[in-house]
């Protein structure tokens, strides 16, 4: 759409201030963003938070950094993440961050949006800036990523280097050849500040093999 204000923004997550600016020559801005919203060429992230459509700004809106701005500071983690590096095969329909602020759920056309409170010393162990169809979001390491799985899953194997092994392949399906390639010392380090320290270890001497 030629002349359209909402291009500018690409498919950045934007506040409603910023784009009731840009149509400060109407007398309503925020019925006209609610009009904008009704007619599809905005999509509505979370109360007062939005992205332009594709169709709109012609740029693919990521739903990764859409994560990142609904709820911060956070980065994506756990089940998306695994999938995203190729470490487990399931599809995954519910988008985990991990924030260090309360757990939290939002739901949006783009989907389900789910973040795990961590304590900030956590937080900040083995966080990558990804970049995807030019666009950086923060994401969980790959290591990182299996330790916040294992912290945040209700279900664990017997406290065992055994029973850790058979739950990563046969349980989450995990891609186990890739172990050897990881860095030991981010999952070390999630285990002296994490929860369930023994069997963040077992995955360590896993790794040590």
């Amino acid at each position: 759409m030629k002349g359209n204000p909402l291009i500018k923004f690409g498919n950045i997550p934007v506040q409603t201030g910023t784009i009731a600016a840009c149509l400060d020559n109407l007398s309503s801005p925020n019925e006209k963003i609610r009009a904008l919203e009704k007619d599809g060429q905005l999509i509505r992230l979370k109360r007062g938070l939005y992205v332009v459509n594709s169709e709109v700004s012609g740029k693919p809106v990521n739903a990764c950094l859409c994560a990142n701005h609904i709820y911060g500071p956070s980065y994506v983690s756990q089940h998306w993440a695994l999938r995203w590096y190729g470490l487990i095969p399931e599809q995954v329909f519910t988008m985990t961050s991990v924030t260090t602020k309360h757990t939290r759920t939002f739901e949006n056309s783009l989907g389900r949006f789910t973040y795990e409170q961590v304590k900030p010393e956590y937080f900040a162990i083995g966080i990558n800036s990804v970049e995807e169809n030019g666009i950086s979001f923060l994401m969980a390491s790959r290591e990182k990523a299996l330790c916040d799985f294992i912290l945040h899953d209700t279900y664990l194997p017997h406290q065992s280097v055994k029973g850790l092994w058979q739950y990563l392949e046969d349980d989450i399906r995990f891609d186990v050849d890739e172990l050897a390639t990881f860095d030991v010392r981010i999952i070390e380090a999630c285990a002296k500040l994490g929860r369930k320290e023994n069997i963040l270890n077992n995955l360590i001497k896993i790794l040590k093999r």
